[in-house]
């Protein structure tokens, strides 16, 4: 739901503007260093870039999912460590607190995550806990009025330099799987919490990921989201539910980058005394790359408006993230191809793309994942969905 055109469409031209001169130029700077300038971090929360989908009670800009998406679509046309940066505070690691928070964890968090104060983070996912989220192994036992965490999470973006931390822990040993899982509001500083070094990786260089170790680590019960036991786990499936969306949007970014650069090097590339552009197996990469962003696109739109309506989109979700995950990593393969062998060196652009949304088709739930995801879900409603022949049928 698109509520004001002209407001959506001055703040997207503000973003595309923000990105192209004054992100892409550092692109291979911070890609070699792994450093984003505190600069640059202060102009995102200048431009409120944090607090996109935070309520505007709050702080935030309370963008619509669809407004969302648009914004996704534009941020993500430079590469992936801008958006990182600012993108946990608007997604994943504000929406379990939005949802499900009380109202004094709101007021305390919500406009100091909206500003860009505190950055946040969401530790979910653990060394067994990863596609089997509801395998986690970290704990916390009550202790009067206070809870102590123990455990270790992995894989967690922002954690390195986070301030607030939504830590999912099993609270009931008895209860198997989701039902005995519990989400804590921790602060950077609190006891028995720290954060290693962050890890090395493939791409997305400048973006920070790492563990965060719990030992010992005492919180008061005030801490637990919303205030009530046993709910972390659907907590954290309505954020995901909504970042798998948001990364969906996320995608089709990157992709829509590539095709611009795909065009442009075909057109200034020669072989054969003629641009390769000439050539019909370049036009087909760029034609069939071009086609998929589109249909990405469409999808992706499609899914927030119904979600904005308030529909289930718990499939379709998976879908937008299966379909644009994917496709975005044909169209980097696809680049480095159009690209040739200047594709494959390091510092190029076709290069940096490919490594960095390699990560997109294993977080927020691998490929796979969604593929099984999508089939329970339409095998467990068989007779409320009308067939193929029923969609074809004429209308009176």
């Amino acid at each position: 739901m698109i509520r004001d055109a002209e407001r959506l469409n001055a703040l997207l031209s503000d973003i595309h503007h923000f990105i192209t001169a004054e992100c892409m130029p550092l692109e291979e700077d911070i890609d070699r260093s792994g450093v984003l300038p505190d600069g640059l971090v202060q102009r995102m929360r200048q431009l409120g870039l944090f607090g996109h989908s935070i309520p505007e009670a709050y702080g935030g800009a309370g963008l619509t999912c669809e407004e969302l998406s648009c914004v996704n679509m534009v941020v993500s046309q430079a590469a992936t460590v801008f958006r990182a940066r600012f993108g946990g505070n608007t997604g994943i690691a504000s929406e379990a607190l939005v949802v499900d928070g009380t109202d004094v964890q709101k007021r305390a968090y919500l406009p100091r995550l909206a500003s860009g104060e505190w950055t946040g983070c969401f530790a979910l996912t653990e060394p067994e806990a990863g596609s089997d989220a509801t395998a986690l192994r970290t704990t916390a036992e009550r202790d009067g009025d206070h809870f102590v965490l123990n455990g270790r999470k992995c894989y967690i973006t922002n954690a390195p330099l986070a301030d607030l931390f939504t830590v999912f822990a099993r609270t009931d040993p008895d209860a198997p799987g989701a039902r005995g899982v519990s989400a804590f509001l921790i602060e950077r500083g609190t006891p028995g919490l720290s954060t290693p070094p962050e890890m090395g990786k493939m791409g997305q260089h400048g973006s920070p990921v790492g563990e965060v170790v719990l030992e010992n680590c005492r919180v008061a019960a005030a801490s637990v989201l919303g205030g009530e036991l046993g709910r972390g786990f659907r907590s954290a499936m309505k954020a995901l539910n909504k970042q798998r969306i948001n990364l969906a949007g996320l995608c089709v970014g990157p992709a829509m980058r590539l095709v611009d650069e795909m065009l442009q090097r075909a057109q200034a590339r020669r072989q054969f005394g003629r641009p390769i552009a000439d050539f019909q197996l370049v036009q087909q990469l760029i034609a069939d790359s071009a086609t998929e962003v589109q249909a990405a696109k469409a999808l992706v739109l499609e899914t927030s408006r119904r979600r904005d309506r308030g529909e289930d989109v718990t499939m379709e979700a998976s879908m937008c993230k299966l379909f644009a995950s994917e496709m975005c990593n044909r169209v980097a393969d696809r680049a480095v191809q159009v690209f040739g062998g200047s594709g494959y060196e390091a510092g190029n652009v076709a290069e940096r793309f490919f490594r960095d949304v390699r990560l997109f088709r294993l977080y927020e739930g691998t490929s796979q994942i969604h593929q099984l995801n999508i089939a329970k879900q339409l095998l467990s409603q068989p007779a409320l969905r009308p067939s193929h022949h029923q969609m074809h049928q004429p209308s009176a």
